[in-house]
């Protein structure tokens, strides 16, 4: 029995990837935790990481191996301070050695203990296999898999994503037309059906507190790419470009904090054109940020985080300026309900879908979200996010470098925008003339995913990533 909170769908964590990065750090968390029951801990004297399909083809553009090897030191990418990642990965690699979950230091060459294989494993695109060496000579072998978002399901215990039972909450949703069905028999908005749910889970309080700290790490998050120059690491020298447009949008504003900077933007005036211009900034700064292995919440990844809290900005910077926490906690909530949708029918991994499923969903979560913060019913949220959604069909997933840099930082920006205006369309739709509910777009992406060729899922083999000759870069 599973079920899916928001908290799974909004995760905070470490950039450039949720399924290359936070996914391999928590499988290698969870994986010395299994050891640790089964009392194996202690013996370990040599740990080998395999690294399968996706994870290997673009492995080293999203720094899986530093995720694996973060992961097996024991820090926790919630709380990690970011800037002391290089100097952690410099002292494994010049010393040779790994400090197991901080407490048991083994040897480890980088070079010999992490290796890429370019097969695929049966069960997803993403694999991830450790293997450890103990006193007595036995090896332990353990498989992984990072299903995207942050997601990690172990060999074994696999539950696909179209059997998967999700019937834990008091008004289990699985598609659109059952989220719809509360809403007309309970006569409350989604947000209210979700919060609900998240009652059965964890108390008001808890809520509350963690959707604060959601909003606090994306609002951090653009503050600090809005105010952060340079070029990304990675090779592709890709130049920042949130800070220039920051800086020319706030003119003379002055601010101390992130919080503060929030107050004085809410206060400036804003012409059409720049709507578009400050809602780029956001998404940009956010990407930009997750580039650099900076913490970001996955939106539902990360890879697609700066969508979100952009157009929740629009809200509250150009729709609302009397927004407050409860505006953010029902757009949270709509969002990550439409993200559970879509995972649970169709996929949220670019390795296995393309990046319709991490852009074109995060396109959809937010624009359903800012549909109800706009008045609109829970037919018209839907709608927004079917929009959304259908004009990301078919949106490959071609990293130039295996780095998530170009497209997929602009593409952040795209997904914005097109939110936005899904939103504006749904409140000017009667629901009952759709055509493509909910429901139809949902397993369309599933069924374009699974036809799409496997060099446009994440491997650097195909389109941009092929087309763009990094020498040129």
């Amino acid at each position: 029995m599973e079920c899916i909170s928001v908290f799974d769908m909004l995760k905070i964590g470490v950039g450039p990837s949720s399924s290359h990065t936070l996914g391999p750090w928590r499988a290698a968390e969870q994986w010395l935790s299994e050891l640790k029951e089964t009392q194996l801990f202690a013996s370990i004297k040599e740990v080998t990481i395999e690294l399968y399909g996706s994870l290997s083809l673009t492995g080293k553009g999203h720094a899986t191996d530093t995720a694996v090897m973060m992961g097996l030191l024991g820090k926790d990418p919630e709380t990690v301070p970011t800037e002391t990642i290089p100097d952690l990965i410099s002292s494994i690699v010049q010393q040779k050695k790994l400090s197991l979950d901080g407490k048991q230091t083994i040897p480890f060459d980088v070079e010999q203990n992490i290796i890429f294989k370019k097969e695929f494993l049966p069960f997803h695109a993403n694999g991830i296999r450790f293997l450890a060496r103990l006193e007595n000579g036995d090896t332990v072998i353990e498989t992984y898999y990072s299903i995207g978002g942050g997601f990690v399901v172990k060999e074994g215990q696999e539950s696909k994503d179209k059997e998967a039972v999700f019937l834990c909450f008091p008004h289990p949703v699985t598609t659109g037309d059952e989220l719809l069905k509360f809403c007309t028999d309970w006569e409350k908005p989604i947000s209210e059906i979700v919060l609900q749910n998240e009652r059965y889970l964890r108390s008001d309080e808890e809520i509350d507190k963690g959707l604060q700290r959601i909003w606090d790490t994306m609002l951090q998050c653009m503050f600090e790419g809005c105010h952060t120059q340079g070029i990304l690491p990675g090779g592709l020298n890709v130049r920042r470009r949130a800070y220039e447009m920051h800086e020319k949008l706030k003119g003379n504003l002055l601010y101390p904090n992130a919080h503060e900077w929030l107050k004085v933007i809410r206060k400036t005036e804003v012409k059409f054109r720049q709507i578009f211009k400050w809602v780029s900034c956001f998404a940009l700064a956010v990407n930009e940020v997750n580039a650099s292995l900076g913490r970001v919440v996955t939106a539902p990844t990360n890879g697609s985080a700066g969508v979100i809290p952009a157009v929740l900005m629009y809200y509250m910077v150009i729709e609302n300026h009397k927004a407050d926490f409860e505006h953010v906690k029902k757009f949270l909530l709509v969002a990550g309900e439409i993200g559970s949708i879509f995972k649970k029918g169709a996929t949220i991994s670019a390795a296995m879908g393309g990046c319709q499923a991490e852009i074109g969903v995060s396109s959809a979560m937010a624009a359903g979200a800012l549909c109800e913060l706009l008045g609109g019913t829970p037919q018209q949220v839907l709608v927004a996010a079917e929009i959304a959604m259908e004009h990301h069909l078919g949106l490959t997933c071609d990293p130039i470098g295996g780095l998530v840099q170009v497209p997929c930082i602009e593409r952040n920006s795209m997904g914005a925008i097109k939110a936005i205006n899904a939103a504006e369309l749904a409140l000017e739709t009667n629901p009952e003339d759709v055509k493509v509910p909910l429901d139809k777009v949902v397993n369309t992406m599933w069924e374009t995913a699974k036809d799409m060729n496997s060099k446009y899922k994440e491997t650097s083999e195909g389109g941009l990533a092929v087309g763009v000759n990094m020498s040129d870069c």
